[in-house]
Order: structure tokens, then sequence, then C-alpha cells
């Protein structure tokens, strides 16, 4: 067996060649691998991510330009935000911390802020650990916010970079992810939808916070209650809300454990299969077509092959183009075409509870149709009376 080094190293170049020549790799971030977690059987999703392919240039590369993502306005009022936030040495944004999360700790008059600039990303997350120890040890008192730190999550055999807005380390040696969004809180609560995604995106950030502190003796805390800071209704003055992201952690540790390894899939792939943009549509539909998908109508929220994948769907009559939960009810029934001959009587088990369930539906649905149609003939003929 091949040492790990050598083993990650074919793997890093299995994946650059999936991705294609001189194709640059677009980094798996928190909001990414969120949505990943959330639909862990899609082995599409898992070997296009794990690769670095940029699925919205794929998408419109295939036909099926997506509309996912933020756009330039909210990008750019999203980072003045952030900015105001964590200007004056990041004064409010501790504050808030200190007031929602730690009011019996010593206000943080002096916090640090270290500089946590390095090469590339894996330089990056080397800084993040260096000062993260470093509070664990000498730093031990005082409070400190890591601006932008990098962090690393292993996902499917292949390591994730993941950059939180903030890490604030408490004087009891505690840490907590921070995230700052630009969707307002109202009167204190904000989209519940909105503040959903926030926690499981922080419950990403928590889980890999959690890999540096295990590799410390003893580990620091991690705190599960994470801070959210909005813009405050209608202003640009920041208020915060504390989220406790257990659930969403338990959630996403348990799906990202699930997912299939990047290197299973690659490994089962043609010889010479390619994502790139850049080929023929043909070559490269057959490329995607060539790893199986699980489509859910929840994707058109979270990834950018979803109409591509919803058209297929669709085109083979899935019954996952109707949901989860619908996929869920019909058991072994795969297709819409093996649900209505099920329902007709032409096919299927009928001691099977979902087969006779259908049966029973159209059963009633005719028994329906043709009490209303008896009624409409009466109708017609009082009236030609």
């Amino acid at each position: 067996m091949p040492p790990p080094r050598t083993r990650g190293t074919a793997l890093r170049h299995r994946l650059a060649e999936l991705r294609g020549p001189d194709v640059p790799a677009k980094a798996l971030d928190a909001r990414a691998l969120a949505a990943l977690a959330a639909n862990p059987g899609c082995r599409r999703r898992a070997i296009l991510d794990g690769a670095g392919v940029n699925k919205a240039a794929l998408a419109d590369a295939l036909g099926s330009p997506s509309a996912f993502g933020q756009s330039q306005f909210a990008l750019t009022r999203g980072n003045a935000f952030e900015a105001k936030v964590k200007a004056d040495g990041g004064k409010e944004l501790l504050r808030l911390v200190h007031e929602k999360l730690d009011p019996r700790a010593e206000p943080p008059a002096d916090a640090r802020v270290p500089d946590l600039s390095a090469i590339g990303p894996e330089g990056r997350t080397a800084r993040t650990a260096l000062e993260l120890r470093e509070t664990a040890t000498a730093a031990r008192g005082n409070w400190t916010l890591l601006d932008h730190p990098m962090l690393a999550l292993d996902v499917a055999g292949s390591p994730a970079f993941l950059e939180p807005d903030a890490v604030v380390v408490h004087p009891d040696g505690s840490w907590t992810v921070v995230e700052i969004k630009s969707f307002p809180m109202v009167d204190g609560s904000a989209d519940p939808a909105k503040v959903g995604a926030a926690a499981r995106q922080a419950a990403v950030y928590v889980l890999a916070l959690e890999d540096v502190a295990a590799r410390l003796d003893p580990p620091p805390p991690v705190r599960h209650r994470v801070l959210l800071v909005c813009p405050k209704d209608f202003s640009n003055l920041p208020t915060a809300s504390a989220v406790d992201v257990r659930k969403q952690r338990a959630v996403t540790s348990r799906q990202l454990a699930r997912l299939t390894r990047v290197q299973d899939i690659a490994d089962a792939l043609p010889e010479g299969t390619c994502f790139s943009p850049g080929l023929p549509a043909e070559e490269l539909t057959a490329a995607v077509e060539s790893v199986p998908a699980t489509y859910a109508p929840e994707c058109l929220s979270a990834c950018e092959l979803a109409f591509h994948c919803r058209d297929r769907s669709r085109a083979d009559g899935a019954v996952t183009s109707l949901g989860r939960s619908v996929r869920a009810e019909l058991g072994g029934l795969t297709t819409v075409e093996d649900v209505l001959a099920a329902a007709r009587g032409e096919a299927g088990d009928p001691d099977d509870p979902a087969v006779a369930a259908l049966r029973r539906a159209a059963e009633l649905r005719a028994e329906a149709l043709g009490e209303l149609r008896a009624e409409t003939l009466g109708e017609g003929v009082g009236v030609c009376r």
C-alpha cells in the first residue's frame, strides 16, 4: 500500500485531470459544504465539488444556466457592512460578543487582533492554528479576534479550506464563531429561512474549529452558540443574536460522515473523463451523466447544476423530481410510469403498502369523478327541461 502522501498526491493529480488542463480549482466554501451535506447521496456534486469544478460555468456550457448565487449588489452591501462591524479593531463586534454571549467576562478593552496573512490556503490554515494555539497558552485571559481565519475540514477524503467571518477567543479560552450577514434583523428577529442557512453554515465552521481544538492538550471548548450579526431594522447599525447550532452541527457531522469518498467516485469514472467547460457540449454532457445524481427540488436553491439535473430527472420520469417526501412514500416505485401502472392495477405487488395506497387512491378518484360527472349531467338535464 502506498504511503498517505503518495495516495494524496495521486488523488490531487486525478482531480486536476477531471477539472481540466490549466483550469483553476474553485474553493469549496462553507455554504457549498452545507448544501453538499444536505444531499450526501449525490455523487455528482461530491466529485464536482471535490475536484474544484466551477459548477456555474459548467451549467452554462451544458445549456442550463442557473441564477443561483448572490448578486453583485448584495456582495458589495455585505462587504461594506462587514467592514463597518470590524472597524476600529473590531471594537463593536467584540462588544456584541461580550453582551450576547459572555456578559460575566471582563469587557474587551484591549483585544488582540493578530495578523493571519500567509501564502496559500495551507499557509493561512497553519498560521490560524498557530494563533489559536497561542491563545490557549500565552494569551489566555485576554480577548482575541481572528479576522477571516482559515480552517481546514476533511470532506470525503479531500481537504476543504473554510474562511469564517471571524472567530473570537474568550478570556476563559473558549472559541466562538461569528457570522456577519447583510439581511436585516427587525425587532430582534430575522427571516427564519436565512437564519437557518446561516446556522448551517456556521455549524460547518464549528466542526472545523473542533478539529483544531482536538489537536491541543487540553482541547479548548468550542462554543455551540454562535453570534449572528445583522443590520438593525433597516439601518446600517449592527445588532446581534446568539444562535444555538448544536442541532445543525450534529446533522452536518452525520451527513458528512455518510458522504462517499471522492477517491472511490473518481476511481469508478471512465478513463479520460473531464468536466472542463471548454469541451464540446456532447462530450461534456456525457462526462456529467457518467456520474449519478440524486436530484430533489431543494437543489434549486443550493446547486448551480439543479436545472440540468431537474431536466434529466423529468425526462427519466424519476419520482425524485417530485420531492424527497413523495419519494419516501413510494417505496420501491422509482419512476412515474411505475407509479401510474401500480395505481391502475397493471403492475406492483398488491401486498406492498405503497401499491395498495395508490390503488385505493385511484379508486377514490374514479368514484369522485363519476359522482361529479353524474351531477353535471343531472344539472344539464334540468336546464334542458
